[in-house]
């Protein structure tokens, strides 16, 4: 078997709830930085610490640790809400690849951009660069699906995915040494989760979404 073949290689398909024991360990972890506060430096993501200290689990730990209450809690209902539909219909094992894989690229994309920009002091934490990247699998899976903004407002899914790049891209442009969200992380997390549909699933977001909207 060839690496082509690995890497397109279907899950026999399963569900074990791997949404909820995502959000478990990220709270799990959550507890344990504010009984232990220095962990959240070792397992954050920061370029002078992978470059100096070698600290190569940060690409892979940063995922897991969040700045306060409410940037956990935002990030868990992301998960739950985009997170639990699409592992209901990839299966829990896709859903887990497609995770971790998102996560641990976002990080590698980040730290690239943040070492080729100068920013060495920015700690990169938090799950949303994996999130942004369910959300546009859910568009994907579900692209009929409408999400109301405020409870109110019916968006469809591929509609919001293309105006929250917009956004990210725009905020990236004009506002990334202003504030404290990692712009460029949401954007490779679009971007990783449309590279895994179109490599590992053999699925072309754009077509699909092409698709639904000619034949609706």
């Amino acid at each position: 078997m060839n690496l082509y073949q690995i890497i397109k290689k279907p899950f026999r398909y399963s569900f074990f709830n791997a949404a909820l024991i995502i959000i478990g360990v990220n709270i799990g972890v959550f507890l344990i930085t504010i009984l232990f506060p220095e962990l959240k430096i070792l397992l954050s993501m920061n370029v002078l610490y992978v470059t100096q200290k070698h600290a190569f689990w940060q690409f892979f730990t940063y995922m897991f640790v969040h700045a306060d209450f409410y940037h956990l809690l935002f990030n868990m209902l992301g998960i739950f809400f985009f997170g639990m539909a699409v592992e209901r219909s990839i299966g829990s094992k896709e859903f887990l690849l497609l995770y971790l894989i998102s996560g641990f690229f976002c990080g590698i994309i980040s730290f690239f951009f943040y070492w080729a920009t100068g920013a060495y002091l920015v700690i990169l934490l938090g799950a949303s660069g994996a999130i942004y990247s369910l959300l546009l699998a859910y568009a994907v899976v579900f692209p009929n699906s409408k999400i109301y903004i405020w409870g109110i407002l019916p968006v469809p899914a591929p509609i919001l995915v293309a105006a929250y790049a917009g956004i990210e891209i725009g905020s990236q442009l004009l506002f990334a040494r202003r504030g404290n969200v990692a712009h460029m992380t949401h954007l490779a997390g679009f971007a990783v989760a449309w590279l895994y549909f179109l490599i590992r699933m053999g699925i072309n977001p754009w077509k699909v979404w092409k698709n639904t909207y000619q034949n609706g």
